[in-house]
């Protein structure tokens, strides 16, 4: 009876060769969040467009090409075979650093509010901090599995990825970019953690981190300006505090089911950046403590079957596979709930999009072809598993 159990299971679950093996769950979740975040989008932005260009279909109609650019680039992300990743992270990481010299270069870098972050492409602009986070969770996916002796024995396999990425780092805090610096940051020690360093070192780094994480903001007078006004943004609800309140508002107008779609107030020029870092906040007011419950369990079921990628992979002994996996999942999940905690008041203003969600090509681009990346995990896991099955080896895959 078992073993007439344990070949159904096979029969079942056991992917064709042939056959391209989607999560269904994966898709529901980007597809749902992809919608949702394109009817907010068109609601925080028709007056804008109207005011600015004198046109209300100004940014939906970029946001629907940013949309459809994302899905051709996830399509292409979900057709490359993993192993090329894996062995060329090494090159990738010295492109993104050459991408993160080149916004400095006039001409080709562009100036924005002082800031130093894109690239100019001739019809548009790409910020360079986007894809330079792919490269880092791709390169240090890579470096752990080759080295995965020599993370686990020394602090020298711990600090020879460090180099490069300090080199990054120190870049995109001259741009200046500190979200993008803190997310590459955080996800790269939760991936050495799980790649197999040692506790002590893990909690070195952390301290290390933490360290000049607090100096590179009191280095900064805008980036203690950030922290001051979410710490007490009343105190100056007029000037450095203006955003974070007009915010809170949005949120607490909303109530349980909100004021209705395209009814939020908040969003008519008291809000910046309503359709960009902030579309949380709008959508908290139009679609109350209910849409944003929904919209974060989206963002939930994503991250989770991210993780439960990596466990597969895990354990049919695909380190790349795993390690990437995970590696994405942190990313997607701690750039969800930053934003998410800066539109609520619980962070401080960091200037990180809502993925899938905010305005903007260069994150919706990116985060499409995560989702594509995730794709071809989970594609080809299913193709290792059904190779060890042939083999004799016992159903592992969850």
């Amino acid at each position: 009876m078992s073993m007439v159990m344990m070949d159904s299971a096979e029969t079942t679950l056991a992917p064709r060769r042939g056959r391209y093996n989607l999560d269904g769950w994966v898709l529901f979740a980007a597809i749902s969040l992809l919608s949702i975040g394109y009817v907010m989008v068109v609601s925080a932005s028709l007056h804008l467009g109207d005011r600015v260009f004198n046109n209300i279909w100004h940014y939906p109609a970029r946001q629907a090409a940013h949309i459809l650019i994302g899905v051709l680039m996830a399509v292409m992300m979900a057709k490359i075979p993993l192993s090329f990743w894996e062995k060329h992270g090494q090159i990738l990481i010295l492109m993104a650093i050459a991408l993160l010299v080149l916004v400095f270069i006039p001409g080709i870098g562009v100036k924005v509010n002082g800031s130093h972050r894109w690239i100019n492409l001739g019809v548009a602009r790409f910020q360079v901090s986007e894809i330079v986070k792919l490269i880092c969770i791709l390169y240090m996916a890579g470096f752990l599995t080759r080295h995965v002796d020599e993370v686990r024995a020394s602090i020298r396999g711990v600090v020879r990825p460090i180099l490069p990425l300090g080199i990054v780092f120190g870049l995109l805090l001259m741009e200046p970019d500190f979200g993008a610096t803190f997310v590459i940051a955080f996800s790269v020690m939760c991936m050495m953690f799980l790649g197999g360093a040692r506790l002590i070192e893990f909690v070195a780094l952390v301290l290390m981190g933490l360290v000049l994480g607090v100096l590179a903001i009191a280095s900064s007078a805008y980036r203690m300006e950030r922290v001051t006004a979410f710490m007490d943004p009343w105190a100056d609800h007029l000037g450095s505090g203006f955003q974070l309140v007009q915010s809170l508002i949005a949120m607490g107008r909303g109530e349980w089911f909100g004021v209705g779609l395209g009814s939020s107030i908040q969003k008519l020029f008291y809000l910046p950046e309503a359709h960009t870092d902030f579309i949380f906040a709008v959508m908290g007011e139009e679609l109350g403590f209910a849409g944003s419950c929904a919209v974060i369990l989206l963002f939930g079921l994503l991250v989770w079957r991210a993780f439960q990628m990596g466990k597969a992979a895990e354990r049919l002994n695909l380190r790349f596979y795993s390690l990437l996996a995970y590696g994405l999942g942190v990313w997607f999940g701690l750039q969800s709930f930053v934003n998410i905690a800066v539109n609520m008041g619980a962070l401080p203003t960091k200037g990180l999009t809502l993925p899938l969600m905010s305005y903007g090509g260069s994150s919706m681009i990116v985060m499409c072809m995560v989702v594509g990346l995730l794709c071809r995990i989970h594609h080809e896991t299913h193709l290792d598993l059904q190779d060890q099955l042939k083999g004799g080896a016992p159903w592992q895959y969850a």
